[in-house]
């Protein structure tokens, strides 16, 4: 069993660091003249326009005030708590936009904390997220778990995240094991 745990980190560590690398819109709330490290820029950002980047590159202007996620794309405890309603209604699993949406809610809870360290936000907010992100987590794992137990289908398959699927590769192998161990002679 250590194997397929040890496989199933690595694998999700890997789909999270694919996560980190991909763009977020950004706005810029304070000028920026930038600067070069290694011979990679970093700004200049003006304010009030919009810019792409990469989330790790991101995170460190965001955390100075220079950049913001835009508001359709942020994720904070009211974002979370939408998520977590809808995810509770539907007894079937729902296609999210973004095949990181797990890894943009685990991400995201980074910014909650520093708003709530920086007195921006009530550590209720923070509380609320992580209750929410918790229930969303155990929805799609119970509804994961019942497709299991069956052939996904093609419809289905889109609805899953990137790392709903590796966990539903490894869930279905382990259950076809175990129930042909006491069906199959």
């Amino acid at each position: 069993m250590v194997k397929v745990e040890k496989k199933l980190s690595d694998s999700l560590k890997r789909i999270n660091f694919i996560f980190k690398n991909e763009e977020i819109p950004t706005e810029c709330v304070k000028s920026y003249k930038g600067f070069s490290l290694l011979g990679e820029n970093f700004g200049s950002f003006e304010k009030g326009k919009n810019y792409r980047i990469e989330y790790f590159k991101a995170i460190p202007f965001i955390e100075k005030g220079i950049l913001k996620v835009v508001a359709s794309d942020k994720c904070d405890n009211v974002d979370v708590q939408r998520y977590a309603i809808s995810e509770r209604d539907d007894q079937k699993l729902i296609q999210r936009n973004n095949i990181y949406f797990l890894n943009k809610i685990k991400e995201f809870k980074f910014f909650m904390e520093k708003e709530v360290q920086y007195k921006l936000k009530p550590k209720i907010d923070l509380d609320r997220f992580n209750s929410y992100a918790m229930n969303i987590i155990d929805s799609r794992l119970l509804k994961l778990l019942k497709l299991s137990k069956s052939e996904l289908s093609l419809d289905d398959e889109r609805k899953l995240t990137t790392s709903e699927k590796l966990l539903y590769k490894h869930l279905a192998d382990l259950i076809k094991i175990w129930r042909n161990f006491f069906i199959v002679n």
